[in-house]
């Protein structure tokens, strides 16, 4: 039997030395018999560049369609939303589209009804994830 594969979404630009939420999300998922799949393992190289305009230099359409078809291929996105993302809210709004099961955990005090909308739970703790995915999205289902 497959595993059903999990995409971790969240903040990077501006937390690239905060991205400590992913190992918990990680092991969460993993404890409880989920792929985890998380852009960041592949996209971290990306972001060490130092010089100014580093970023310019970053072919962006090619590493949002690697992302977008490992979306995709998965069953379930949580969104970690300590602060607002663009591209984070841009994967929950995808995912959704193609009729994924997503999680939003956000910690931002009044979300965006986009947010809301597309978000099928939204808890405020990590901690919160793996009740929600034990209870298959409190009877649910994926």
């Amino acid at each position: 039997m497959l595993k059903k594969k999990i995409f971790i979404s969240g903040p990077i630009q501006g937390m690239e030395t905060e991205q400590s939420y992913r190992d918990v999300i990680r092991e969460i998922c993993t404890r409880l018999g989920y792929e985890p799949v998380d852009p960041w393992q592949r996209e971290k190289i990306i972001y060490k560049g130092k010089e100014h305009g580093w970023w310019l230099r970053v072919p962006a359409a090619d590493f949002i369609r690697r992302d977008l078809e490992d979306i995709e291929k998965c069953d379930v996105l949580v969104a970690y939303l300590p602060k607002l993302s663009a591209g984070t809210c841009m994967e929950l709004f995808y995912a959704k589209l193609k009729g994924k099961k997503t999680v939003c955990i956000c910690q931002i005090e009044n979300p965006s009804p986009w947010i809301i909308v597309h978000s099928d739970v939204v808890l405020e703790r990590i901690e919160d994830l793996e009740n929600v995915l034990k209870n298959d999205f409190g009877g649910k289902g994926l």
